[in-house]
């Protein structure tokens, strides 16, 4: 019978590229830092090796597939909590430089210790909060891709995530099956911000361990100097 990471290798196929074993190694690395930190910070409710692996990182791999990859030099993880899908995104295509942004200092802490012990580059993590860190020079449309799972509901997350996005480039909101309910609610703010078009992907993870949508919104014009607003403001009075 093959072994999950050998199952994780062939489902990673299934994306249209190939890890090589050192990127492997990588992955069974991070996912060994993940299960021990766990014991000391909450950073996932999922610590068997076999959820790990299709829950967070082959789930994370899935944002390569709906974004021209090849065309994307940079990406922030905004709420990237444990470092997902930013880490395996850097694992994979070794390329990119990659943000990984989130509010709380021991997750920070725990991300920076990965970056070190995988000898990744090209790659930070940063504690603050994306209403502040959009409005900063060197991160407000900066990026090819604004990426975040899990963290908000879609109004929310487009005015968190769409300042960090470029011209041209792409915001990618990962989530579940109520994806469609949410679209609705952020028609609005989508426009406001600069976003056009959303594209749907439905996904299933290997296994049955769930369903997935990917909406990916490319960004038209460029955000208003009012968003984002200040923190706080916008989960109490989500943008229509």
């Amino acid at each position: 019978m093959m072994d999950i990471r050998a199952q994780f290798l062939d489902q990673v196929k299934g994306l249209g590229f190939q890890l090589t074993p050192d990127q492997s190694e990588q992955f069974d690395h991070y996912l060994k830092l993940l299960v021990s930190a766990n014991r000391r910070t909450n950073l996932t409710a999922l610590t068997e090796e076999r959820d790990v692996y299709i829950k967070h990182f082959f789930d994370s791999l899935t944002v390569a597939k709906q974004v021209p990859i090849d065309a994307v030099g940079s990406l922030i993880d905004v709420g990237t909590g444990a470092g997902f899908p930013g880490i395996p995104l850097k694992i994979a295509f070794p390329g990119l430089r990659v943000v990984l942004l989130d509010s709380l200092r021991k997750r920070v802490d725990f991300l920076k210790d990965v970056i070190r012990e995988l000898g990744l580059d090209q790659i930070e993590a940063i504690h603050g909060r994306a209403e502040a860190m959009a409005r900063e020079g060197g991160y407000r449309e900066q990026f090819d891709v604004a990426v975040a799972r899990a963290v908000a509901r879609l109004p929310v997350l487009a005015e968190f995530c769409l300042p960090f996005v470029r011209v041209g480039g792409w915001f990618v909101a990962m989530k579940g099956p109520e994806a469609e309910k949410e679209l609705k609610e952020a028609e609005g703010a989508l426009r406001k911000l600069g976003g056009g078009e959303v594209f749907r992907k439905g996904l299933s993870l290997p296994e049955g361990m769930g369903e997935r949508r990917l909406l990916v919104v490319q960004k038209l014009s460029p955000t208003p100097s009012g968003y984002p607003r200040r923190p706080g403001v916008p989960a109490k009075q989500p943008l229509r």
